[in-house]
């Protein structure tokens, strides 16, 4: 009992011991947040790249396309068996983005996906980061009529027929200012326009002078002509030839003999934007926003928008294409790298633009099948399995999961990982040196008692007890206050942060630059646990050295220690 009251009472009487403790709180909580930071980063965009790739993709490699991939997909559903929850088709391409802003055409290049609307949400997390509630619940490329963010604006349909009637509204009034001024030179037919006009129709109708000769070939060699004499009912009559005028409308029966065969295109079959849309496109919310210096989003187009994307053929002769869309919402998964490049439209559209729809079958290629398995399904034993049965010198396929396709970014954060809790032990150990050096200070104080305690009949070993509980002790408060201190800053990390940026006046967490919108942090009781026994070893192996050399005083040279 001697050995706890003397530990005891030399932690609570000694403020060398209270700057000891500081350092191993310190060391502990520090450990806490780094690794609960970047557990919080690394499940956090583990979560959001396996959304983004699926399970197990197969793309083609050497060639452009995968042929027949309804076939394929079928092999694959046969050979996986329970395995598989879910299968879709992708096509991948580079293209170029154009849009209107400000009177201006700008052009960006992005990464254009074309996806199936009905699976494509079940194999990949994507109807989660769109921007208009009703399409996270049940997808598809319509243009909606209302329910997108505020921070959009006015948007969908209303954004839509409102910027079509400004527009109408302008041609009304540029037609009445047109017409206002055909009226006023009617009233002036002495104007000098009528005379330009007038004097011009003289010049044309006037017979050729003797010079206005063309060179015509004759057998006899060249020979000069007169050239023809233009008048002015002759383009009319030119036109009555090719069909009729009346009431100044042209008419093409008399120069189209099949037109009474063909179909009447009604006005109102006809396209209207202020009822109708192109193919509906989503781009990623990056490719079209921009920040001011005060950190606001601005939005250089919106849902209702038209925008023109630009692409080439597949095929040995590729040729370039282009196609009206209609952007309908936003994709935003705060990955910046994704978020600045993506855009996604219909499968079959995108097939029917770049030509890879077969004429004979009608079957659509395809870049990519990507399979989401199913709950506990082996990732590497199924891709072995696709690899067997599709062996890339036969099918030039490259068949991979998500975490081959994202190694190198993942084992450069779990070499971080374990590098910088490597170098954050360091500070633990950098306080263990300092509760070596008290103990040492200790000893040499107490070598009077530590004599007194042997010669009443102490132990070594009861002697070196007193110092390895010390070193408990310490240790034990330090790191209970270390993990309170630790746990307390992860909970309130992000307001921390914000706080931290109004005194300073600069942003501690760009979501431009990392993966989310706020610091991610996830706690484990493993970790916890981890680093309390870590500092508390550190703490007793640094009380090991003093705690010998106590126990192997003599109590008669201890007793006559001045």
């Amino acid at each position: 009992m001697y050995k706890f009251l003397l530990s005891w009472r030399y932690l609570r009487t000694r403020f060398i011991a209270l700057a000891s403790i500081i350092s191993v709180t310190l060391g502990v909580a520090t450990l806490i947040v780094v690794n609960s930071v970047m557990s919080g980063f690394v499940d956090e965009m583990k979560t959001r790249l396996h959304g983004a790739l699926s399970d197990i993709e197969m793309s083609a490699s050497l060639l452009s396309e995968i042929n027949y991939p309804d076939y394929n997909v079928e092999i694959i559903r046969e050979l996986l068996k329970d395995d598989v929850e879910e299968v879709t088709c992708v096509v991948r391409t580079p293209a170029l983005l154009a849009y209107k802003f400000a009177d201006r055409t700008l052009t960006q290049q992005i990464m254009l996906v074309g996806i199936d609307d009905k699976t494509f949400g079940k194999v990949t997390d994507f109807n989660p980061y769109l921007q208009h509630e009703r399409k996270r619940q049940q997808f598809s490329f319509d243009l909606e009529e209302s329910g997108y963010p505020d921070t959009m604006g006015i948007s969908g349909w209303a954004y839509r027929r409102q910027k079509e009637s400004h527009k109408r509204e302008l041609e009304r009034l540029y037609q009445e200012q047109s017409n206002r001024a055909v009226q006023l030179q009617s009233q002036f037919p002495q104007s000098s326009t009528e005379i330009a006009q007038t004097s011009y129709l003289q010049e044309t109708t006037a017979p050729p002078a003797e010079t206005d000769k063309d060179v015509q070939l004759t057998d006899g060699g060249f020979q000069l002509v007169p050239l023809p004499t233009r008048k002015a009912g002759d383009i009319e009559q030119a036109m009555k030839n090719r069909g009729s005028i009346e009431n100044d409308d042209f008419k093409l029966d008399g120069h189209d003999p099949h037109a009474h065969l063909r179909a009447k295109i009604n006005p109102e079959d006809m396209f209207d934007p202020m009822k109708d849309q192109y193919t509906g496109i989503i781009l990623g919310k990056a490719i079209v926003t921009r920040k001011d210096y005060e950190g606001k989003e601005h939005f250089l187009i919106r849902p209702g928008d038209d925008v023109q994307i630009m692409l080439t053929t597949v095929g040995d002769q590729p040729k370039p294409v282009s196609d009206v869309c209609t952007l309908v919402d936003f994709y935003s998964s705060n990955m910046h790298e994704y978020d600045s490049q993506f855009a996604f439209m219909p499968l079959s559209e995108l097939q029917r633009t770049r030509g890879m729809i077969d004429p004979m079958t009608q079957q659509g290629s395809v870049s990519t099948i990507q399979i989401k398995l199913a709950e506990g399904a082996d990732l590497n034993a199924c891709r072995d399995q696709l690899m067997a049965r599709f062996p890339h010198e036969k099918y030039f396929c490259e068949i991979r999961t998500w975490q081959d396709t994202q190694r190198p970014l993942l084992s450069a954060v779990n070499m971080e990982l374990t590098i910088l809790n490597i170098l954050l032990f360091l500070i633990i150990a950098v306080a263990g040196f300092g509760i070596l050096a008290t103990f040492f200070m200790i000893v040499v104080e107490k070598t009077r008692d530590i004599g007194i305690l042997k010669a009443l009949g102490a132990p070594s070993h009861g002697v070196m007890s007193i110092f390895l509980g010390y070193g408990v002790c310490l240790g034990a408060v330090g790191t209970g206050a270390g993990i309170l201190l630790g746990l307390l800053f992860v909970s309130y990390i992000n307001q921390i942060a914000a706080f931290v940026q109004t005194i300073t006046g600069r942003e501690i967490f760009d979501p431009t630059i990392y993966y989310f919108s706020e610091i991610p942090t996830i706690v484990s009781p493993l970790m916890v646990v981890g680093v309390a026994l870590g500092a508390i070893a550190i703490a007793v192996m640094a009380s090991v050295l003093p705690a010998l050399r106590a126990a192997r005083l003599h109590p008669v040279e201890a007793l006559r220690y001045e």
